[in-house]
């Protein structure tokens, strides 16, 4: 990779205008999960401007380029997700959300942009390629059960060797990419809990059976899962997000119902967590009298970053950025169905940092204020073309 490593930025410096003005045209028109034809549509139109691309369209709302290089190599598949988020915009910058009540509040906006361009810089170094790159554009990370599975479904990663992604990640600061081998991301899971007392009027409690006092005893003793019977070094997160019940302030009502979600990392506390749950919502509710239906859906898998790929990508990324930028990924709790192509091939996920407290960059993932430093996108550009050439090349 010398030749290319030593031209590196001057490929990513050539490419970098047009990262931002992708990244600006995407945000301003943002598409629902499973809704994104238009997104699809203009980044098949803007690689079909780049040369060397095989096409296709996995579904109808996502897009696969492969480019097989001119030495040989292994097989890395990409991946960015497209899809938008239903919350209405708060930002006043020229390039704000057209569309109302749907934003780019997680940065796929910026992940998309970033390929395109990754995609731009390796289609013109084609003869120096090793092996073969696929870019993945996904659809739907945002609802379950996700775009992910479905392209691991069409057959996308046949013949894959490793596969990795990037999260423009606004609790990192920009200028630092976070690398982690095993556990990155949780798997969320969600839950349905109705508890069936016997509604009646709120000046007679003795002759109902009241669902909210019993519904507000479920919520408290779910806690004690986590923080009583599972070892407090094994990350759980049991949050009850969700309390429906009553219509007047004299009616006791006669059923609540309670969702929340559930997140781990472990493939068994996971498998685990439903029989706990239902154990107390049934020793409770049976205690009072009352009876209950329990739900609960799995979501996405666990990122679990391989930890080969994991060591070889944080070595080439240091080697292109140095010791200082390339740091320990912190964890966390969110959940990404990116698990759904590690689940079939090794590949790791890493976070490039998005956020500057200097420029007030500093809300969260999935806030109506939401954004990123633009300064992040090339540093992704760079990460990826630099993984290509470094997975790929043979021993």
């Amino acid at each position: 990779m010398t030749m290319v490593a030593s031209n590196l930025d001057a490929y990513v410096d050539a490419v970098v205008s047009d990262v931002v003005s992708w990244r600006r045209y995407l945000h301003a028109h943002p598409e629902l999960s499973f809704q994104e034809e238009r997104t699809a549509q203009f980044v098949y139109d803007t690689l079909c401007g780049f040369g060397n691309l095989i096409l296709s369209r996995p579904t109808k709302t996502s897009v696969v380029a492969r480019l097989v290089g001119g030495r040989p190599g292994g097989v890395l598949a990409i991946r960015a997700d497209m899809d938008a988020l239903p919350i209405r915009e708060e930002n006043d910058f020229e390039f704000r959300s057209t569309v109302d009540g749907v934003m780019h509040a997680c940065g796929h906006d910026g992940h998309t942009a970033m390929l395109l361009g990754t995609a731009k810089i390796l289609s013109e170094l084609q003869a120096e390629l090793p092996g073969e790159v696929r870019f993945l554009f996904q659809h739907a990370e945002e609802l379950f059960p996700g775009g992910a599975q479905e392209l691991v479904d069409a057959g996308v990663l046949d013949g894959v060797d490793q596969v990795i992604g990037i999260h423009l990640w606004a609790p990192l600061e920009v200028g630092k990419i976070g690398v982690r081998a095993g556990a990155l991301m949780a798997a969320p899971d969600t839950f349905e809990i109705t508890v069936i007392g016997k509604g009646g009027h709120a000046a007679q409690p003795h002759l109902t059976v009241d669902a909210i006092a019993i519904g507000a005893q479920v919520v408290t003793n779910l806690q004690h899962i986590v923080s009583r019977q599972v070892d407090p070094l094994d990350p759980l997160v049991l949050s009850v997000t969700t309390f429906h019940a009553g219509t007047a302030d004299n009616v006791i009502p006669g059923t609540v119902e309670i969702t929340g979600t559930v997140r781990s990392f472990r493939p068994d506390l996971r498998e685990e967590v439903p029989a706990l749950m239902e154990r107390v919502v049934r020793g409770i509710t049976s205690a009072h009298g009352a009876d209950y239906t329990f739900s609960y859906t799995k979501g996405y898998r666990p990122v679990l970053n391989d930890a080969a790929v994991a060591e070889r990508l944080r070595a080439c990324l240091v080697d292109a950025f140095g010791e200082a930028v390339v740091v320990d990924a912190t964890p966390t709790m969110g959940g990404e169905d990116f698990s759904a192509y590690q689940w079939r091939v090794p590949g790791t996920f890493f976070f490039v940092g998005a956020g500057n407290p200097e420029q007030g960059i500093t809300y969260p993932h999935h806030h109506p204020r939401f954004t990123v430093d633009e300064a992040a996108l090339p540093m992704g550009v760079k990460a990826f073309v630099t993984a290509a050439f470094a997975l790929n090349r043979q021993e």
